[in-house]
């Protein structure tokens, strides 16, 4: 179907956001077309400000609207215990299980060369330097049990191998090969955050 060239923009807007293919765009932009013009300026508005008020924490590297985040600054946490993931979902997934009280390091990514994700693509040096500052006793890794999670675990407990008075502990297989954490429930989290074992 024609639509007015604004329209046209809009869906394909729409249809570059992950998992949203053309008749969902169509149907986003149908729906923001007939709705009250506040709903579309309040929308605006939430975009711009996701784009110029969040950034990554200096110490975690999760997004924040303030540095150090909310999880980095608080006192309960423990600052020695750093838990390793992927991306922000999987940080998501371990929070909402409500037993973990260490840190977080966000990776933003998973090592794959085929894909041409090097370690200088992810936030691994920024880890090592976290771990170089002697405050931190233990490193989580809680990155997915694919080939790409399996791998980047192995290269960071490599490279920390050296450090220290720091233990390196994997997240135990209760999550199932080939499963994404943010995926897994709060139990099955649980379960395996309790049996992670020594590198």
């Amino acid at each position: 179907m024609q639509y007015a060239e604004p329209i046209t923009k809009l869906i394909k807007a729409f249809s570059r956001l992950p998992g949203i293919g053309e008749k969902t765009a169509a149907r986003l932009a149908l729906f923001v077309l007939n709705s009250r013009k506040e709903y579309a300026e309040e929308f605006a508005a939430s975009l711009m400000a996701v784009k110029e008020k969040v950034s990554l924490c200096s110490e975690c590297m999760t997004f924040s609207d303030v540095d150090p985040c909310p999880i980095c600054s608080d006192p309960a946490r423990d600052a020695g215990a750093v838990c390793v993931v992927s991306d922000f979902k999987d940080m998501a997934a371990i929070e909402s299980m409500a037993g973990y009280r260490g840190r977080y390091h966000i990776l933003h990514g998973s090592l794959a060369p085929l894909k041409g994700i090097g370690p200088d693509e992810i936030r691994i040096r920024e880890l090592v330097s976290r771990v170089g500052t002697g405050r931190v006793r233990e490193v989580i890794l809680a990155t997915g049990f694919d080939a790409e999670g399996d791998a980047t675990a192995t290269y960071i407990a490599g490279l920390l191998k050296g450090a220290a008075n720091v233990s390196i502990t994997r997240i135990a297989s209760g999550v199932p090969v080939g499963g994404a954490v943010e995926y897994m429930d709060g139990a099955t989290l649980g379960r395996a955050m309790d049996g992670r074992r020594t590198l």
